[in-house]
């Protein structure tokens, strides 16, 4: 009872009862104030408890942290509804910035699917299973991570936040998962190392149409630390985007997002001699190379195994939705595949990306890294995308939104958040463990499928 008898001196008393719990008597109304007093100080050390205890603590005692805010009156700078951070973004950014990172392709249609494909699938917890703990670490191309959770490749950060992807690195960092770095990056793959730290990271790379320079980028992500490379495959032509046409905006164009390509001396060897830098006033010679050679239309499944060869990183191909394409991928040497229709903004009307799923993994086996992004808005959609056959999914938008709402605290409070709720996913669902979940945690929307009692048997 920690001290509590010497708080119910006079006319309080303390009354012991069965399986720990106590009551204090008489004069209810002056004993409630008392109760909360010393509830609250007792709540708040065991939040701070022994050196060492935050850092053990699973991603749901984010929940604790906030409740107990609020006894000091504080609270969440942004929602822990994720799916509201569109709207907060929409209002707080300019209209050119939001319509980058927000538009979709054509009508939308791609990006309306991703969403209705998440919610055609239902959660079917079980119950009397032991979730008194989680785990929520997966192993992913030889490395360990602490959550099967990256942060996808998203081009031009500063578009939204004058730190760009340094603020994303460092928040990334705070929560221990893997950023995954946009070739067109505003911030060059060094200096967002440098902010990344010992965070893990990975290089997402568009094949540009000159080889030296695609072999350059590859060897300065090998140098900084890198860990795995994203070959991203959807993308040879951008899409048809109505939001940045109707403002008739693109951020490359303006110099933000082709960091990496000013200051490689392969891209550099292709300029003349006095082109300045993409935001001087000679810096259209810079802007209109990077425009030439940016990506590779050309690029087919038989220039794969050239990439494969240059570097000993593991690799996935990325953007892929039918079955034939990821056996194709790991044909041409990739050790991986992430299921993807690029958030919706190249093609409109394609396939939703966890439509795809079940048969991209049905088509590579069960010992092949599969990953998938393109709608991942909360932890239920990782656990549902967990349990059709991902081994991890990767996360755009949220943490972009985040980002332009305030910086890198915006982005390490989507991260805490979609942790927080992937923990008690697993937790309410009766899953144990984020490696692992059982394909029967979902079924499709409507009633469940009747259940014989040859498999009561077996379950």
């Amino acid at each position: 009872m920690r001290d509590w008898a010497r708080h119910t001196t006079g006319p309080y008393g303390l009354e012991l009862l069965e399986g720990g719990h106590f009551a204090l008597t008489e004069r209810g109304e002056a004993v409630a104030p008392l109760l909360a007093r010393y509830l609250r100080r007792d709540l708040e050390g065991a939040a701070e408890g022994s050196p060492g205890a935050a850092a053990d603590a699973p991603p749901s005692a984010l929940i604790r942290d906030i409740l107990l805010g609020g006894l000091r009156g504080r609270r969440p700078a942004l929602s822990t509804d994720l799916t509201t951070l569109e709207d907060a973004a929409r209002e707080a950014l300019e209209p050119h910035a939001y319509g980058y990172v927000a538009g979709n392709a054509g009508t939308g249609g791609t990006g309306r699917a991703n969403r209705a494909a998440f919610d055609r699938w239902q959660l079917v917890p079980r119950m009397l299973r032991d979730s008194s703990t989680r785990d929520l670490t997966v192993r992913l191309l030889g490395q360990r991570l602490p959550a099967p959770v990256l942060l996808a490749p998203i081009a031009a950060q500063e578009v939204v936040h004058p730190e760009g992807e340094l603020a994303t690195a460092r928040g990334a960092a705070e929560a221990g998962l893997p950023l995954v770095l946009s070739t067109f990056a505003s911030r060059s793959l060094e200096e967002v190392a440098r902010a990344a730290g010992d965070a893990p990271r990975w290089f997402q790379l568009y094949f540009p149409a000159d080889r030296a320079l695609a072999e350059s980028l590859v060897r300065r992500a090998e140098s900084s630390g890198y860990s795995a490379l994203v070959l991203t495959v959807d993308a040879p032509h951008f899409g048809y985007r109505p939001a940045d046409l109707d403002a008739a905006y693109s951020p490359f164009l303006r110099g933000t997002g082709i960091a990496n390509f000013t200051g490689d001396p392969a891209f550099r060897a292709g300029l003349p001699e006095d082109a300045g830098d993409a935001g001087d006033a000679d810096g259209l010679a810079v802007v209109g190379h990077w425009a030439r050679i940016c990506t590779d239309a050309s690029f087919t499944w038989d220039d794969l195994p050239w990439l494969r060869r240059l570097t000993d990183l593991p690799l996935l191909v990325k953007g892929l939705l039918h079955p034939d394409d990821a056996r194709r991928a790991l044909a041409g040497g990739a050790d991986g595949v992430v299921v993807s229709n690029h958030g919706g903004r190249q093609l409109d009307g394609s396939v939703a990306a966890l439509d795809a799923l079940p048969a991209v993994r049905a088509a590579v086996g069960d010992g092949v890294p599969v990953l998938m992004d393109s709608g991942v808005r909360s932890g239920t959609d990782v656990l549902k995308a967990l349990a059709l056959g991902a081994d991890a999914v990767l996360c755009g938008r949220p943490y972009v939104y985040g980002l332009g709402l305030d910086g890198q605290r915006g982005v390490s409070h989507v991260l805490r958040a979609l942790l927080a709720d992937l923990d008690l996913a697993l937790a309410l669902a009766g899953c144990p463990s984020a490696a692992g979940v059982p394909a029967g945690t979902i079924t499709p929307s409507g009633p469940l499928p009747t259940v014989s009692e040859q498999d009561r048997t077996q379950r």
